[in-house]
């Protein structure tokens, strides 16, 4: 499968901002969509935010008001940017993505790869 690097991720205080990115280091012949999805402690995951190649967005419910969710993909990013933060944010946030590879052994190969994710606190 393919590897995806979060970065990004810290502490801040209540109303402070943050901004994580997620790289594809390796090449892939087409990404699909890029994303992000967050996981606070004893809750269960939920959606963020996603991208497709074609700029269609999608928002987790109450998202769209603080985030925006952005992307390079000719250099295999997507950015996500959090603004106006607050404890109820605190959670590892996890970037996902799908498309296309060159695996060594065949000559394309889909892919739906979730990173090892980033940690974001925020304090009151």
């Amino acid at each position: 499968q393919v590897r995806l690097v979060e970065s990004g991720g810290g502490s801040v205080q209540t109303g402070g901002s943050l901004r994580l990115s997620c790289v594809i280091p390796a090449r892939v012949a087409r990404i699909d969509s890029m994303g992000w999805d967050r996981q606070a402690p004893g809750k269960q995951r939920e959606l963020v935010a996603t991208i497709t190649s074609a700029g269609v967005v999608k928002y987790g419910d109450a998202m769209e008001a603080r985030f925006t969710i952005s992307k390079d993909f000719v250099k295999n990013t997507v950015y996500l940017e959090m603004n106006n933060l607050n404890p109820d944010d605190t959670a590892v946030y996890y970037c996902n993505a799908e498309g296309v590879f060159y695996p060594p052994s065949e000559f394309l190969r889909s892919f739906n790869s979730r990173g090892q994710g980033t940690r974001v606190t925020v304090s009151s």
